[in-house]
């Protein structure tokens, strides 16, 4: 691998990726702020898994910019340097790692509340899920005990293991979640307006984490003996946190949808499937109830009461 090569095929796609990292680094602290701002009586565990994805992606940020400043900075005009690995640049795959791994298990828990909690759903997400989440720490265990990026090829077909799981994962997770959704489609306008908008919602954010775990693993296939693939890799955990943001930020649109124009008719036809959705269901309810209200004022007078009452105003 030549010095230029090296410069401009690898810190470079690693610039790339960092400042795209950083961009949506600030949409999901903004999305965090949010999320705290307005569903702060949400469950304890829902806001510690917020908190903690947070964190995870606040120290993997912190990680991938001091990967790019080592090399583009403190060791400019260094191309020796730029042959051997930084420690931050292997510990950052594990802490993607973590935050694949929480918003995964959160993703395929919604859809086991949404399938009535039939266990062929854990059977068939759960095993990508856990397995990407192993490969990643094994990964970073294994490179840490490298020195220099020659070496780091022995781990190719990890590498691009890592990236099929998450992608094959992701793929899962979107196809079982639109099922479910579609399946609770139901008469009532408001309702399918509110499924049809949660489904959409589904396959534009799970596309992307797909598309960019894709978009590693052909970079490392293609383009092996380069950093190219990190320009997808350091923005595959942002990605799955403002996902797991979204999702719960999404709530109170999705409910302002549904909203009856006709305030005499309630209609509950799947209106907790956007709870159920997010995982947050605490019971199961009835899918398809329509209540109509309608109220009738009648007014009965009694004109000889009326004039008798009157003579008794009248004479006192």
């Amino acid at each position: 691998m030549s010095d230029r090569i090296v410069i401009h095929n690898s810190m470079g796609a690693a610039f790339i990726g960092c400042v795209l990292a950083s961009a949506l680094y600030g949409v999901s602290t903004i999305q965090t702020f949010y999320y705290y701002n307005n569903y702060g009586r949400d469950p304890i565990h829902i806001r510690a898994l917020v908190l903690a994805v947070w964190i995870f992606d606040t120290t993997h940020q912190v990680l991938i910019s001091h990967t790019v400043y080592h090399y583009v900075i403190s060791n400019y005009f260094n191309p020796l340097a730029l042959m051997d690995m930084v420690w931050s640049i292997l510990v950052e795959v594990l802490f993607n790692g973590f935050i694949g791994f929480i918003v995964q298990s959160y993703l395929t828990y919604r859809i086991w509340r949404l399938s009535n909690k039939k266990i062929w759903v854990l059977c068939l997400i759960g095993p990508f899920v856990l397995a990407e989440f192993i490969c990643s720490v094994v990964f970073t265990v294994m490179a840490l005990q490298m020195k220099t990026f020659g070496e780091l090829t022995a781990l190719k077909g990890l590498s691009m293991t890592v990236n099929i799981l998450a992608a094959v994962g992701d793929l899962f997770i979107s196809i079982c979640l639109v099922y479910m959704l579609y399946r609770r489609r139901t008469g009532y306008k408001k309702s399918n307006t509110i499924i049809s908008r949660l489904i959409i919602f589904t396959i534009n954010t799970g596309s992307l984490t797909t598309l960019f775990a894709i978009g590693s693993l052909i970079s490392i296939l293609v383009w092996d003996d380069t950093l190219i693939y990190v320009t997808f890799f350091f923005c595959i955990g942002r990605l799955y946190a403002n996902t797991f943001l979204a999702t719960l930020n999404a709530r109170s649109i999705l409910r302002s949808v549904g909203q009856d124009d006709d305030a005499n008719t309630i209609h509950l036809s799947g209106a907790n499937t956007t709870e159920e959705a997010i995982g947050m269901s605490k019971g199961t309810r009835p899918r398809n109830i329509s209540i109509q209200i309608d109220t009738a004022r009648d007014i009965l007078r009694d004109d000889d009461d009326s004039n008798t009452m009157k003579g008794k105003i009248s004479s006192s």
